[in-house]
């Protein structure tokens, strides 16, 4: 009897790229979408989730504030903390001597409670039986917020992440500046995206690829918009079979605007930064919290995988905050009260009921 085959078709899921829920610093989606944390807990629910694994996030960076910094440290750390091999690139002449600007990773909200709580239960007075079983609702809550809590964590930008996350076996740094071509940075994404290839079935373990300004004016390929156009297709491409992300960053204004225009089309996930004036008064009366804010962050393009679904955001635009001047923070941007009031201005004008003139039609 004639053995029956299983039916295959380009729709099938790869199920074995699909990590189990226990593996660090990975999170399942929907449609077989598997995310990794950009290091910024407001971002990753912004993205619905992080950066899915084989997309391509590229931020825009703002030539008169290094905001985009902000997201690359966070974006490292993140990874190292979780024990993720990263491939860092930089057109600086020693770039390995940015890992001593990560920040270090600090204890969530959920551990500050819990410190809270276990001090007031001591004071508690009840009956051991009543207190043992708290216990065991209060052990069972908190290993459930631990789960949820070590996808991503809180970084204090202001403490610097420690020498034994970043060892030898782990980082691979490389310079930019001095190679009159992108072949090096090629090789090393090549060889590097090689251990995570989607095909040998290893999900345990996800890349990181960081490159900071790659049409920096002090490359010399900076002038090569078509080079650095093919080697962008051609990391979109590897990345599309492997288990890793890569974030580029590039100040657009140094491109011209057609090549600006693809490179944008190219990233899965688009993303750019923008500086606040220092003294703007009108920008400070129309924008509530205005002083607490360093810069601003727009979302152009979310990364959509194994779906044709789009993506339909509250907001657009958000604010990045430095909270206590330490942790990160993405807000919406909310508009001030026109003249103090505490109501919408908009319903107010467009009532008709308190006017006393007659409409003319």
């Amino acid at each position: 009897m004639a053995t029956i085959k299983p039916r295959l078709s380009s729709f099938s899921r790869n199920l074995s790229v699909v990590p189990s829920p226990q593996t660090l610093g990975l999170k399942c989606g929907p449609n077989g979408t598997t995310f990794v944390s950009s290091g910024i807990p407001d971002l990753d629910k912004i993205l619905g989730g992080g950066f899915p694994l084989g997309s391509l996030v590229m931020v825009m960076e703002d030539a008169e504030a290094p905001h985009h910094m902000l997201l690359l440290r966070n974006f490292m750390s993140q990874g190292l903390v979780h024990n993720q091999p990263l491939l860092y690139a930089s057109p600086s002449k020693d770039p390995r001597s940015f890992l001593g600007t990560l920040p270090s990773p600090t204890a969530s909200k959920d551990d500050k409670s819990r410190h809270s709580d276990s001090e007031q239960d001591k004071g508690l007075r009840i009956a051991w039986q009543y207190k043992k079983y708290m216990g065991e609702l209060h052990q069972n809550s908190y290993s459930n917020k631990d789960d949820k809590q070590v996808f991503c964590n809180d970084f204090d930008l202001r403490k610097p992440l420690e020498r034994h996350y970043f060892s030898a076996q782990r980082v691979d740094c490389v310079g930019i500046q001095d190679s009159t071509n992108l072949v090096v940075l090629r090789d090393h994404c090549a060889t590097f995206l090689a251990q995570f290839s989607r095909t040998e079935g290893s999900s345990s373990c996800a890349g990181r690829i960081a490159i900071q300004s790659l049409c920096a004016p002090q490359c010399e390929h900076s002038k090569m918009e078509w080079d650095m156009l093919s080697f962008i297709k051609s990391l979109k491409g590897k990345l599309r079979s492997s288990n890793a992300v890569a974030v580029i960053t590039f100040p657009a204004s140094l491109l011209s605007l057609s090549s600006s225009k693809r490179w944008q089309h190219m990233a899965d996930t688009l993303l750019s930064v923008g500086a606040i004036p220092d003294e703007d008064k009108e920008m400070a009366k129309l924008l509530s919290g205005y002083q607490d804010m360093v810069g601003l962050l727009n979302v152009h393009k979310v990364a959509r995988l194994n779906t044709q679904v789009p993506v339909i955001l509250e907001a657009t635009t958000f604010s990045i905050k430095l909270l206590k001047r330490r942790f990160l923070a993405l807000e919406c941007l909310n508009q001030a009260p026109v003249d103090g009031s505490s109501g919408s201005s908009y319903g107010t004008s467009g009532s008709c009921s308190g006017s006393s003139k007659t409409l003319d039609f």
